[in-house]
């Protein structure tokens, strides 16, 4: 009894839990960034998360460390999705409404579909093109009367688009390497330290003492991004996936609501009638790009 009701309800908790917490990060992002610079928002994040996940996995679990090839794949992996990414991606934030900044991570599944065509030699349906075309437009249908209002500026879409571009490169390329069995735990806790070291250098160089304050806004916005985003949204993602790989990608249809919804009630984002349609206009080209769809090999971290 308890079984039937633990299977009944677990899939869609997980997946509600999972896209309010994936959509969660632009505005914890929003609020970190009224105190301090974004590079040292990321590198304290990576720190924290990291050092959690790698305790866990290592000291609690004792799983194996990486070995060999590994460590090289896991340094590319966490350069592209770490480095570049997450660190474009809160640069980005800064001149980008929490709205937007949602809205635009949750189209990452449709680029991804585009680049698997040419580095995974999948086949180019025209789901992937009409998808892609309709999230763009639905994008830059949000953003667009924010433009006139200064709370989004060209150069910041341009930055957060980059960092979109990135991130599906670096899952692409996750999912064309072979890593012989190694725990996606691992891989994640490596790549997130070594993604941060990297970024290290960049962060130092900009660091300017005057313009941080690690005050209360500070510590909430890193350990929300850190501990619920990084580590327990991550966590229940790979659940989903494992659990039903085809219908887990359907949950990421919630996260522009989730993140709409998180931005007007905490940071007082407008919700006006281009905020709706963009939000629908990328519901449906996520919509699109499952059509058909047999397998989902995408970490999100």
């Amino acid at each position: 009894m308890h079984k039937k009701i633990f299977t009944t309800y677990a899939w869609p908790l997980a997946g509600i839990f999972f896209a309010a917490l994936w959509a969660s990060a632009s505005t914890a992002t929003k609020i970190g960034l009224t105190v301090a610079q974004p590079l040292v928002i990321a590198e304290v994040r990576f720190a924290v998360a990291s050092a959690v996940m790698l305790l866990l996995v290592h000291v609690i679990k004792g799983q194996r460390l990486p070995k060999g090839n590994e460590w090289k794949q896991i340094a590319i992996y966490g350069l592209l999705n770490i480095s570049i990414y997450l660190g474009c991606y809160v640069i980005a934030m800064q001149t980008v409404t929490a709205g937007i900044g949602a809205l635009a991570v949750s189209t990452n599944p449709v680029f991804i579909s585009f680049l698997s065509v040419f580095f995974l030699k999948k086949k180019l349906s025209w789901e992937v093109i009409v998808s892609i075309i309709v999230c763009t437009a639905g994008v830059l249908t949000a953003a667009w009367p924010l433009f006139e209002h200064a709370t989004v500026d060209a150069k910041g879409l341009l930055i957060l688009l980059f960092s979109m571009l990135s991130y599906s490169v670096a899952a692409v390329y996750f999912s064309g390497r072979d890593w012989s069995g190694l725990s996606l735990s691992v891989i994640n806790g490596w790549q997130t330290l070594l993604g941060g070291l990297f970024l290290l250098p960049v962060t130092l160089f900009f660091y300017h003492p005057q313009q941080n304050q690690f005050n209360q806004s500070f510590w909430l916005s890193v350990g929300w991004l850190a501990i619920p985003v990084s580590i327990f949204a991550v966590q229940l993602w790979l659940w989903l996936l494992q659990t039903n790989a085809v219908k887990a990608g359907l949950w990421l249809f919630l996260c522009p609501l989730f993140g709409f919804v998180f931005a007007a009630w905490i940071m007082k984002d407008e919700i006006s009638g281009y905020t709706v349609a963009g939000v629908v206009l990328v519901i449906v080209g996520l919509i699109l790009s499952q059509l058909n769809k047999r397998k989902n090999e995408v970490v999100f971290d």
